[in-house]
């Protein structure tokens, strides 16, 4: 780690909406509303609470152990060789997370925007980009994202004012009309995936400058990015009602139907702006903590040494773990959440037990 790294309150909460709310943007209508259908806005409702126990987890964890990032005091927690192999899995998951994502930005650009270009050639150019980015350091990430998430935040919101003119609210109804259970389903995927994604504090708090802000800041942007998704979903279902769960970027398609006629058209441009925007922060931070895990793991002084071989390997993942978009898509409907909710919450909770445990059982091993 280094010292001089530090990233203020404001620039640690624009990190966490940024980090989230990249792929909600286009995608996480589409997958909620397969199961929840009308209700889908209360599905995001709810899943929001995952992301506020993980902000109290990692919270708590990072006051009990100051400095260190969660690969770090898991050994404290759980002994040297668990601790490894917790390394080794946050190592692993943030493998297949940018290979996720690196993967899923390809195919959106090559659909929309570059169709002859080689998956290779798009995928390569985002991985340097972001890997250049984890190479500065976090610090530069965080100044990078406060200028970006302004600009997306003035590019998308007046698409969302757009949207509400052509809404119709009775697609909404009836409300709750299959009960609670296709809503709890659909709450599944947001909640496992991508609204308790601000477990990447326990990489991000040993740089931030005030620990007692953290937990606010936190709030703030999950607050923040559940508003954002509750009216993405709100507004897509209220135009195109039952066909947003049948599309793969449903949100695009709703800004490819609004617009004013002879002033404003062609308005996704707008839509794939604020995706690459997402995505290259997104990927930046994930390829800096996947550095930070592997260069704990073994015992690597510099993490820098291992950006760009990891983003070259990163590369190589989003070729051969998703042979096709079919797989992708069934990756991230039904495996992600679960993989998510488990490195996500299941296990940092499960630290935070176990310390609470031996903190009451043998205090003096702790001091």
């Amino acid at each position: 780690m280094q010292a001089t790294e530090k990233i203020s309150s404001t620039q640690l909460g624009l990190l966490i909406f940024t980090f989230i709310i990249s792929t909600n943007l286009l995608t996480v209508p589409s997958f909620t509303v397969m199961f929840a259908m009308q209700d889908a806005w209360i599905s995001e409702l709810i899943s929001s609470v995952t992301g506020f126990v993980s902000i109290w987890v990692m919270c708590e964890l990072a006051r009990r152990y100051p400095g260190l990032t969660i690969e770090q005091y898991s050994s404290r927690i759980l002994g040297k060789w668990l601790g490894k192999l917790a390394a080794a899995n946050y190592a692993y998951y943030w493998f297949i997370s940018i290979s996720t994502i690196t993967t899923q930005h390809t195919g959106f650009v090559n659909t929309l925007l570059l169709p002859e270009s080689p998956f290779l050639v798009i995928s390569l150019t985002l991985l340097v980009l972001s890997g250049a980015a984890a190479y500065m350091g976090i610090e530069v990430i965080a100044r990078s994202n406060e200028f970006l998430t302004l600009l997306l935040l003035f590019l998308f919101i007046p698409l969302l004012i757009l949207t509400v003119t052509e809404a119709d609210a009775h697609l909404l109804k009836p409300v709750m009309e299959n009960g609670l259970v296709p809503v709890l389903q659909g709450a599944v995927n947001p909640a496992g995936g991508f609204m308790n994604q601000v477990f990447i504090l326990g990489w991000l708090l040993p740089y931030f400058q005030s620990s007692g802000k953290a937990r606010r800041a936190s709030i703030f942007a999950l607050t923040g990015v559940t508003l954002m998704s509750v009216s993405l979903v709100l507004l897509t279902l209220m135009i195109l009602g039952p066909l947003t769960g049948k599309l793969t970027y449903s949100f695009l398609s709703v800004v490819q139907y609004i617009g004013i006629e002879g002033s404003f058209e062609r308005l996704e441009a707008i839509a794939v702006a604020t995706w690459v925007i997402g995505c290259f922060i997104k990927i930046a931070v994930s390829v800096f903590i996947f550095s930070l895990c592997v260069s704990r793991l073994f015992g690597i002084r510099d993490y820098r040494d291992l950006v760009f071989p990891l983003a070259l390997l990163s590369l190589v993942g989003s070729v051969w773990i998703f042979p096709n978009a079919a797989a992708l898509l069934n990756y991230l409907v039904f495996t992600f959440p679960v993989l998510a909710f488990v490195n996500q919450t299941v296990i940092p909770l499960a630290l935070l037990t176990v310390d609470a445990a031996r903190r009451k059982t043998a205090p003096s091993l702790l001091q």
